[in-house]
């Protein structure tokens, strides 16, 4: 910090002064003034504290005295949680953001001011959004927690321990732990949020978002429910239909950011395809949406808690041996091999195939085109199953209307790969 330019002080002080005001403001919003510890007022010196022993720390080097002054604000901040406790109230937020004003303001004046806005401003929002963090609270059950903190465990402590090589005879040695954890760390990260995303939102929604959350879980139990429930009700098919594209839409996007977070070149090159089957997916929700009037509401499944360890362990399995394979099938048959391993992955999981091919053109830049190719081809045989179980279980009613836009998906993506 420069001491000699009064300016840029007093501008630190200032925001110091604004970021302890903001804090204020929250609480006194959240509290009645006489029933609480500190107000806008308050929390604006207890900054102004904060400053004040950054101060002294840097420019009188006296830490000393900045740490006289951080543990008189921690006194009175204990002395107000005593209190607070003896009336019934055992909550102590309002208390610990008054030290994280006061740390705040330490933070402008030693000239991280950016940081302590970003701060101010994540802990405002965890201040606001109170109600709405208790309710997710609630719906996260004690089992949740359990095998995020046990998934935690494994990634954090004993990943580090896991060799970072290859294994396997060459040229088939694809098999790397560490690398394949790492992927397990990826898929069950995106699907945990779409499972918090799903209890959040709750389980009873409209037909439409029932169909857009269950397409982040996943699409193919999507499809296999509406078909089934389209058997019981048959004057429904048009609304359900519309719940099972809009699973599939979500299903193609989600395969680009997938890649994209691997190998950003592989997305590039995968993009044009997927795009294809996205615009015709989404104008046939915007068909249905026009045919349809439906207030019928169904219920999303958030599955179980993707960071369950034997279901992060098979997943892991799964994206090995494909991996394994797909190298195997392309030094057998050359890229017809892996446009085969592509299509028969893509009749259960899409997602390890996609991984798969982003870790091989992640080494290998000139096979972009191949493993594009060959995701495009794995997508276009999960369509097919789950269109089949769309077709095939289904009443005639949606029979007739998913038929065309299989068909078409199925053609429109095969003229893309064939021409790509």
């Amino acid at each position: 910090m420069n001491e000699s330019d009064p300016l840029a002080l007093a501008l630190r002080f200032a925001a110091a002064l604004g970021l302890g005001v903001l804090i204020g403001l929250e609480r006194e919003r959240s509290h009645k003034p006489e029933s609480g510890f500190a107000g806008v007022r308050t929390f604006g010196l207890i900054s102004l504290a904060g400053a004040m022993a950054a101060y002294v720390d840097r420019a009188l080097e006296r830490p000393a005295l900045g740490l006289v002054l951080f543990g008189a604000i921690a006194a009175l901040v204990v002395v107000s949680a005593v209190t607070s406790a003896r009336e019934g109230d055992i909550g102590i937020t309002t208390e610990v953001s008054a030290l994280l004003a006061f740390l705040l303001g330490f933070l402008c004046v030693s000239g991280n001011v950016v940081l302590a806005a970003g701060l101010a401003v994540a802990s405002g929002g965890v201040l606001a959004l109170k109600q709405w963090l208790h309710g997710l609270a609630a719906r996260i059950e004690t089992a949740d927690v359990e095998a995020t903190l046990k998934f935690a465990i494994v990634t954090v402590i004993i990943l580090p321990l896991v060799p970072n090589e290859s294994y396997g005879p060459e040229p088939l040695d694809v098999i790397n732990p560490y690398q394949i954890w790492w992927m397990v760390v990826l898929i069950s990260g995106l699907n945990f949020a779409s499972y918090i995303l799903v209890k959040v939102v709750g389980a009873e929604h409209g037909i439409g978002l029932t169909g857009l959350l269950g397409g982040l879980v996943s699409s193919t139990a999507v499809s296999l429910g509406f078909a089934q429930r389209s058997r019981t009700e048959p004057g429904q098919s048009a609304a359900l239909a519309l719940g099972i594209v809009l699973a599939w839409t979500v299903m193609f996007f989600r395969v680009i950011v997938l890649v994209a977070l691997i190998a950003p070149g592989l997305a590039r090159t995968l993009a044009p395809g997927i795009a294809v089957l996205g615009a015709l997916s989404l104008g046939a929700v915007l068909w249905l949406r026009r045919r349809q009037r439906s207030r019928a509401r169904a219920t999303v499944s958030a599955g179980s808690n993707p960071f369950e360890l034997g279901q992060a362990i098979r997943f892991g399995v799964l994206f090995g041996l494909v991996l394994f394979v797909a190298r195997a099938a392309q030094l057998g048959f050359g890229d017809e091999g892996l446009y085969l391993a592509g299509a028969l992955a893509g009749l259960t999981d899409v997602d390890a195939i996609a991984l798969s091919m982003a870790q091989l053109a992640r080494g290998d830049a000139a096979s972009q085109g191949v493993a594009a190719r060959t995701i495009l081809i794995a997508v276009l045989a999960n369509t097919l199953v789950k269109g089949g179980l769309a077709i095939g279980m289904g009443a005639p009613a949606l029979r007739r209307v998913m038929l065309p836009i299989t068909a078409g998906l199925l053609a429109a993506g095969l003229l893309v790969a064939v021409l790509g």
